[in-house]
C-alpha cells in the first residue's frame, strides 16, 4: 500500500488555527500548540458571551429607567406595572434610550403612570 502524507490538509488545518491567532500576544500567535490552545479557549468564550452580553445589555438598560424613575420620584417597579396597567407595550431597551436622550418626553411618560397608579 502506497504511502500517504497528507501534507496539504495537515497544511491547512494548521493555517486555519493560526490566522485565527494572529494578533495574540508572543508564542501564542506563533507557535501552534499554544495558537490552538488559545483559539479554543477564545472561541469558548465568544459562544458563551454572545449569551451573557443579552443579560449585560437588560441589565444596563433597567439601571438607566431606574436612575430616570427615581428622578421623576416614583421607583422603577411601580413605573414597570404602571406601564402595564395602561397597556404601554415599549420594551427596556426604548425606555433606556428614551431616559437617556429624551428626558422631556420619558418625563411625559412617567406622568401619565403616576395618574394611572
Amino acid at each position: 500500500m502506497p504511502r500517504v502524507k497528507g501534507g496539504t490538509i495537515h497544511k491547512a488545518r494548521r493555517k486555519k488555527i493560526m490566522d485565527l491567532a494572529k494578533g495574540f500576544w508572543g508564542g501564542r500567535s506563533r507557535l501552534y500548540r499554544s495558537a490552538r490552545h488559545t483559539v479554543e479557549k477564545g472561541l469558548t468564550y465568544a459562544y458563551r458571551d454572545r449569551k451573557v452580553k443579552k443579560r449585560e445589555f437588560r441589565s444596563l438598560w433597567i439601571q438607566r429607567i431606574n436612575a430616570a424613575c427615581r428622578a421623576q420620584s416614583i421607583s422603577y417597579s411601580r413605573f414597570i406595572a404602571g406601564l402595564k396597567k395602561l397597556e404601554i407595550g415599549l420594551d427596556r431597551k426604548i425606555l433606556a434610550d428614551l431616559a437617556l436622550n429624551k428626558p422631556e418626553v420619558f418625563g411625559e411618560l412617567t406622568a401619565k403612570v403616576k395618574q394611572a397608579i
